[in-house]
C-alpha cells in the first residue's frame, strides 16, 4: 500500500474515534531521516552517506536504491542482499563537517521493513555524541523478522541500551543525550543468505520526559559505621541540563536486606518532590540512621527502595551497608595468619569460590555482580581502560568497584590487576620503559630495580595493587612473538634482572607491600613458555606462542625453572602458569598444558620451591584444557591454580567450582588453601584497612624524575653492534640526514602492550621519539621518512628502521611476520648508506636479519623497543652517554639458524650473545699479556667474593677482545665469547676471562 493511502486511512480512522483516543494529537510532525530516493548517496566520512562494513571482504552487504511499486514512501527503497559469516551491515552517517542532529524532541525512530519471515534478529543502532559518526557512543536494540511484507517498525528511544561489547571510543558519557546524533546503523543476521528492503526512516512522537530526565543517587552502596547515619543524595537531572517540564516524585522506604529494622537501623519512608521547573542537578537527601549494639557482626544491608514517577528511576536500588565490626580478621594488630584463619572459618563455599574468581572490568558493567558473586578480583586486559584514560579516572573507576565489594558480608576488598609490563602501559601519559629485552641489554640490575619501582609507584597511584609482571621467560627462539617480554636467552641473565621484583614489591618479606608506591608482582609464565618449538602451537594461526616445550628434566631445571626459584626467594607474591604445554622427555606423559600440571605447580613450585603466594591463571587459559567445562575447572584447581582469570565467564566458573566441590571432585581443603593464599596477599597489601586508591603519588606519573629513569634505561639498552671509522657518536656540528619508518613514531618505538594489547603505530601517548630526541640534543637534523628528500650535502645519515607493534602469538614469525626489514626500510637503508656514511638503528622486539646489507652500513645499533624516552637514544647517539649495552640474545645470520642460543654446540651467528661495542672508553692494550693479568686479578676477585671488581675485570677483557675482532666474527670467536658472558653472570670471573682469551686467539 503506498504511503499516501496509508495516511488517508489513518485520517479516516481518526475521525471515527473519540478525541481522547487520539493520543498523538499533540505529537510533533514526523521528521524524515532517510527517504532512500537518492537524496543521500553511498559515501563515507567525513561526507554524509550510506556505507557498508563487515568482518572480512565477503561480509559487507550489497546495497542499491531500487524502484518498488509497493514502496511505503516515494518510488524507491533501499534494497540489499547479504551472506555474512562474521559480522556485517550498513550505516548512515551524517556529515562530520556539519552540525550533529537534535532528535531530543521525539519519542523514537521508525522505519518500514520488508519482512522475509526468517525468524532472525536484526540489530538497529543509533549514534550519540562524540565528534562524528565513527567516534560516537553506540546505543542498540533489535527487532525480529517474523513477518512477511512491509511492516513499520517503531522503536522508542527508551528501548535503546548502551553497547557494552564494543564502543569505537570506549564511551563518551554513557548517557543517551539525543541532542547530538550522528546517524544509525543496521547489523544484519549472520549465517544465512538473505535479502532485505527498507524505506522511510523517520523520527516520531513526542519525547517522554523519562527519557531526558532521570533520578540518580550519588552511589549504589553507602557503607556506614554501626551507629552512624547514611546520607543518600537523590538527584534529578535532564539531558542538556534544561529544567524539568513536569513534576518528578520519588517515594522511598527502607525494606528488606539482612539488617533488622528497629534493631540495626531506624526505618525511614516518605516522598521527595521535584516541582516542574526544577533545575537539572537539584538534589535532596535521605538519611538512614543505624543503631549501635555491643555484638561483633558481619556487614548488614539496608536497601532503600525508590519509586519514581515523571523520570527514569535509578538502575538499581541503593544499599546502606552497616560495616562489619568487632571480628578478629578486622584487627590489624593480629598476625596475618590469624586474620586469614578467622575470616576463612566464617566464609561460605560460594564466598570462597568468589575469592578464587577474577573477572574483566568490562564484563561487570557498573559492578553489581561484584557483590552478587562475591568476586575477589578484577583486571584490565590490554587496552581495557576507563574513559577518559587518565590517572584520576582509573582511581575513580577502581574505587567504584571497591565500593561494591563493601556490600558483601565480610567486605573483602578486591585485588585489581593489570599488565604493567614496561611501565603502567595501559595508562596514557605514563612513563613507558624499554621492554624487558632492552632491560636485559643494559646488564644493570640496579637500573632494573629502579624501573620496577617507577612502574609500581605509577600503578599504585591509580588504585591498582597488583601487576602481572615480570615475565621470567627464557626466550630460546626469536621467532616467538613474545620474545621482547624476555630479559634474554640465558637463565643467568634473567635471574640477574629479577631485582625488578624488589622494585615492584619492596623487601622480600612483604613488609613494604602496603606502601603507596609498591604493588604485588607476578612471575610468569610458569614454566617453559620461552622454549616452545616453532610449529608446535595449536592456537589459531600462531606458530610458536602457546606451543609445546620439549626438554629433558636437566634442561628444564637449568634453563626454565631456575628463574622461578630466584623469584620465590625474592618473595614474589603471585605466579602465572603458561598457556604452553610441557613435554619432559622420558616422563611418559607427553605434552601437558601447564595449567593442568599438578606435578609442576603443586609439586615443584609450591612444595619444593616453597612458594607461599597464590597462582593466578592466564586469560581464559583453562578453556584450553581437555574435556568439558567442569573438567577444566577441577583440573586447574586440583593442579594448584588458586585464582582463575575467567574474564567474561565468571558466573559459569563460580557455579561450576561450587558444584565440583559439592560433588567431591575438588576438596574443600584445596579450596581453603587457595583462598588462604589469596587472602594473605590482600592482608599484606593493606587492602582491608585501605581498599581505596591513595592518589597522593599521582602527580609523579609521567614526571620528569620518572622519565629520567626511563631515559637512562633507554640509553643503557642501546647495543652498538658495529662502528666502522667511529661514525658514532655524532657531533652536533654535523649535518645529519635522518630517515626510516621508526625515526619519528612513538607507537613503533614503544611496541606492543602500550595503551592497547597489540600496541599501534603513531602517537598514542606522551613521549619523545628518537627524531625529537636528536633535535632536543641540539643536532643539525633533516628528516625524510622514506629518504625521498635529496641526500647531498650531509655529513652522516641515521636510518631508523625495524618492526611495527605486535603482542603474543600475533607477532609469531610465520603468522604474517618475518625477521626481514620491510621493503620500504630496505630502500631507505640502501639509499642513505649509498650516499653518505650511515648509522642504522633497528627498533624491534627481536633481532632482524641485516647480514646482506651489513657491508654497506658503517654503524649498526640494536635499539630494541626503547619506550617513550627517545631522548635516551639520542644521549648515546650524540655521546652524552657511552654505548654500554650488550646483546641479551644471539643475533642470527639467517632464519635457518633459529633457534640459536649461547651454549649451543654449533654456534656461528652474525653477532654473539653478549656482544656490544662501547664509545667514550678505550679498550685496554697489551693483547694476551693483558688478558693473563686480567685473568689473575679476576681469580683473586672471585675468591674474595668481590663481584663488582670481578665484573669490571671481565668487562675490560671483553673490550680488548672486541677491539681485535672488529667485524671478523667467526664461529671460533663467537662461541667462547658468548660463553664468557654466561660465566660472568654466574660469578665465574676467571673462567670468563679464559673464554675471552680463547676468542682473542681465534680472531
Amino acid at each position: 500500500m503506498p504511503r499516501t493511502a496509508l495516511l488517508v486511512s489513518t485520517a479516516l480512522l481518526a475521525a471515527l474515534v473519540p478525541l481522547s483516543a487520539a493520543s498523538a494529537a499533540d505529537d510533533p510532525a514526523p521528521t524524515p531521516v532517510d527517504r532512500f530516493e537518492g537524496e543521500v548517496p553511498f559515501a563515507s566520512q567525513p561526507a554524509e552517506g550510506i556505507f557498508t562494513w563487515g568482518g572480512d571482504s565477503d561480509d559487507p552487504p550489497a546495497l542499491r536504491f531500487a524502484d518498488r511499486a509497493d514502496a511505503p514512501e516515494g518510488a524507491k527503497v533501499l534494497s540489499g542482499t547479504y551472506d555474512i559469516s562474521g559480522y556485517g551491515g550498513f550505516s548512515h552517517d551524517f556529515a562530520a563537517t556539519e552540525p550533529a542532529h537534535d532528535w531530543s524532541a521525539h519519542k523514537g525512530i521508525r522505519f518500514w521493513w520488508d519482512g522475509q519471515d526468517n525468524g532472525k534478529k536484526t540489530a538497529f543502532e543509533i549514534k550519540d555524541g562524540g565528534s562524528n559518526g565513527e567516534a560516537s557512543e553506540l546505543w542498540t536494540t533489535s527487532f525480529t523478522d517474523d513477518f512477511s511484507g512491509w511492516k513499520q517498525i517503531e522503536i522508542p528511544f527508551t528501548d535503546f541500551v548502551y553497547r557494552t561489547d564494543y564502543q569505537p571510543v570506549g564511551g563518551i558519557d554513557h548517557v543517551l543525550g539525543l541532542t547530538q546524533m550522528w546517524g544509525y546503523a543496521v547489523t544484519l543476521p549472520v549465517g544465512v543468505q538473505g535479502q532485505f528492503a527498507m524505506d522511510d526512516v523517520e523520527l516520531y512522537g513526542k519525547a517522554d520526559q523519562a527519557l531526558r530526565a532521570s533520578v540518580t543517587t550519588d552511589a549504589a552502596v553507602y557503607p556506614v559505621t554501626e551507629g552512624g547515619t547514611a546520607s543518600v543524595k537523590v538527584t534529578v537531572a535532564t539531558t542538556g541540563s534544561a529544567p524539568i517540564d513536569d513534576p518528578v516524585t520519588v517515594t522511598y522506604e527502607t525494606a528488606g536486606g539482612t539488617a533488622e529494622s528497629g534493631r540495626d537501623y531506624r526505618p525511614v519512608s516518605g516522598t521527595l518532590t521535584f516541582p516542574a521547573g526544577t533545575a537539572s542537578g537539584a538534589t535532596r537527601t535521605i538519611e538512614v540512621p543505624t543503631l549501635k549494639d555491643r555484638s561483633a557482626e558481619s556487614a548488614e544491608t539496608v536497601p532503600l527502595k525508590l519509586t519514581v514517577s515523571g523520570a527514569k528511576a535509578p538502575a538499581e536500588t541503593p544499599q546502606v551497608v552497616i560495616d562489619a565490626h568487632g571480628l578478629p580478621y578486622l584487627d590489624s594488630r593480629l598476625p596475618v595468619r590469624k586474620r586469614v584463619a578467622d575470616l576463612l572459618s566464617r566464609m561460605s563455599l560460594a564466598e570462597k569460590a568468589g575469592q578464587m574468581t577474577q573477572a574483566e572490568r568490562g564484563a561487570v558493567g557498573n559492578g553489581g555482580d561484584i557483590a552478587a558473586y562475591d568476586l575477589g578480583s578484577l583486571l584490565s586486559g590490554g587496552g581495557s581502560t576507563p574513559t577518559p584514560n587518565t590517572a584520576a579516572a582509573w582511581a575513580k573507576m577502581i574505587d567504584g568497584f571497591q565500593l561494591r565489594a563493601q556490600a558483601t558480608r565480610f567486605q573483602i576488598p578486591l585485588i585489581y590487576g593489570v599488565d604493567a609490563v614496561h611501565g603502567h602501559n595501559n595508562l596514557a601519559g605514563a612513563t613507558i620503559m624499554p621492554h624487558n629485552i632492552g632491560i636485559g641489554a643494559t646488564r644493570d640490575p640496579r637500573l632494573a630495580e629502579r624501573t620496577g619501582a617507577v612502574t609500581a609507584a605509577e600503578v599504585r597511584a591509580t588504585g591498582i595493587p597488583w601487576d602481572f609482571a615480570p615475565c621470567l621467560c627464557v626466550s630460546r627462539d626469536e621467532r616467538w612473538g613474545r620474545s621482547y617480554e624476555s630479559f634474554g636467552e640465558d637463565p643467568a641473565l634473567v635471574k640477574s634482572m629479577e631485582t625488578v621484583i624488589q622494585g615492584l614489591q619492596g623487601r622480600a618479606d612483604g613488609r613494604d607491600l602496603k606502601d603507596d608506591d609498591k604493588v604485588l608482582a607476578t612471575a610468569k609464565h610458569f614454566v617453559g613458555d620461552g622454549g616452545t618449538a616453532y610449529g608446535s602451537s595449536t592456537t589459531g594461526s600462531y606458530t610458536v606462542d602457546q606451543g609445546v616445550t620439549t626438554v629433558t628434566r636437566q634442561q628444564l631445571e637449568a634453563i626454565h625453572l631456575a628463574p622461578f626459584q630466584t623469584a620465590v626467594d625474592r618473595g614474589v607474591g603471585t605466579v602465572m602458569p603458561s598457556y604452553s604445554s610441557l613435554d619432559i622427555v622420558g616422563d611418559g606423559q607427553g605434552p601437558v598444558k601447564m595449567h593442568a600440571r599438578a606435578d609442576m605447580i603443586n609439586g615443584v613450585l609450591k612444595d619444593r620451591m616453597g612458594f607461599k603466594g597464590f597462582v593466578i591463571s592466564d586469560w581464559n587459559a583453562i578453556d584450553q584444557l581437555p574435556g568439558d567445562y567442569p573438567a577444566h575447572v577441577r583440573t586447574a584447581v586440583n593442579a594448584g591454580v588458586d585464582m582463575m582469570m575467567v574474564p567474561y565467564s565468571y558466573q559459569d566458573f563460580t557455579a561450576t567450582l561450587t558444584a565440583e566441590v559439592r560433588a567431591g571432585r575438588v576438596s574443600e581443603r584445596r579450596v581453603d588453601d587457595a583462598v588462604s593464599r589469596i587472602l594473605t596477599q590482600k592482608f599484606e597489601l593493606g587492602l582491608f584497612e585501605h581498599p581505596y586508591a591513595d592518589t597522593s603519588g599521582a602527580s609523579k606519573i609521567g614526571s620528569t624524575a620518572h622519565r629520567a629513569v626511563a631515559r637512562q634505561a633507554a640509553a643503557e639498552s642501546q647495543v652498538l653492534l658495529k662502528n666502522s671509522a667511529n661514525v658514532l657518536p655524532l657531533r652536533k656540528s654535523q649535518k645529519v640526514y635522518v630517515a626510516g619508518s621508526n625515526a619519528d613514531d612513538l607507537g613503533n618505538q614503544t611496541g606492543g602492550w602500550t595503551i592497547t594489547w597489540q600496541g599501534q603505530s603513531g602517537t598514542h601517548t606522551t613521549g619523545t621519539t628518537i627524531l625529537q630526541g636528536m633535535r632536543n640534543a641540539g643536532g643539525d637534523v633533516t628528516y625524510s621518512k622514506d629518504a625521498s628528500a635529496p641526500t647531498s650535502g650531509y655529513d652522516v645519515g641515521v636510518v631508523v628502521v625495524g618492526e611495527t607493534p605486535y603482542a603474543e602469538g600475533v607477532g609469531d614469525v610465520g603468522n604474517g611476520n618475518d625477521l626481514a626489514l620491510s621493503a620500504a626500510d630496505q630502500a631507505a637503508v640502501d639509499k642513505v648508506c649509498a650516499a653518505m656514511k650511515c648509522a642504522v638503528l633497528i627498533v624491534s622486539g627481536r633481532p632482524q636479519l641485516i647480514g646482506d646489507r651489513l657491508g654497506g652500513i658503517d654503524a649498526l645499533v640494536a635499539s630494541w623497543l626503547p619506550g617513550t624516552e627517545g631522548d635516551g637514544v639520542a644521549d648515546v647517539l650524540y655521546g652524552k652517554r657511552a654505548f654500554t649495552g650488550q646483546l641479551p640474545v644471539t643475533w642470527p645470520k639467517s632464519e635457518a639458524q633459529l633457534p640459536i642460543n649461547v651454549g649451543d654446540a654449533a654456534y656461528d651467528p652474525q653477532y654473539p650473545y653478549g656482544w656490544g661495542l662501547t664509545t667514550l672508553t678505550k679498550a685496554p692494550k697489551g693483547g694476551e699479556a693483558t688478558l693473563r693479568k686480567l685473568g689473575r686479578a679476576a681469580r683473586t676477585a672471585e675468591r674474595a667474593g668481590a663481584a663488582p671488581a670481578g665484573r669490571e675485570l671481565v668487562g675490560e677483557a671483553r673490550l680488548l677482545v672486541q677491539a681485535k675482532v672488529g667485524q671478523s666474527i667467526t664461529a671460533a670467536v663467537s662461541k667462547p665469547f658468548a660463553d664468557a658472558d654466561h660465566l660472568l653472570l654466574t660469578g665465574k670471573y676467571a673462567a670468563a676471562v679464559e673464554k675471552l682469551t680463547e676468542a682473542y686467539r681465534a680472531a
